[in-house]
């Protein structure tokens, strides 16, 4: 398993998680022009599917960051 798929897996509750919360919110502020709010479990839902691409990238920049490091030291 690449270094990249372990750290998107150790990250991958806490960005499905954020993506959740962020998209719960911008439910929030669309219902000021008329569109329905989420519920709770439908933006669970959304974070789920959401988060496994934005863990992805995240995943990437931290292992780049950790190759950085790991040259200069």
């Amino acid at each position: 398993m690449s270094r990249q798929r372990r750290v998107t897996l150790l990250l991958y509750p806490f960005g499905a998680g954020a993506a959740a919360v962020n998209l719960f919110f911008a439910s929030l502020i669309l219902s000021w022009v008329g569109l329905p709010v989420l519920s709770p479990a439908w933006s669970v839902l959304g974070g789920m599917m959401l988060g496994i691409p934005a863990t992805h990238l995240f995943a990437g920049h931290i292992v780049r960051l950790m190759e950085r490091a790991e040259t200069q030291a």
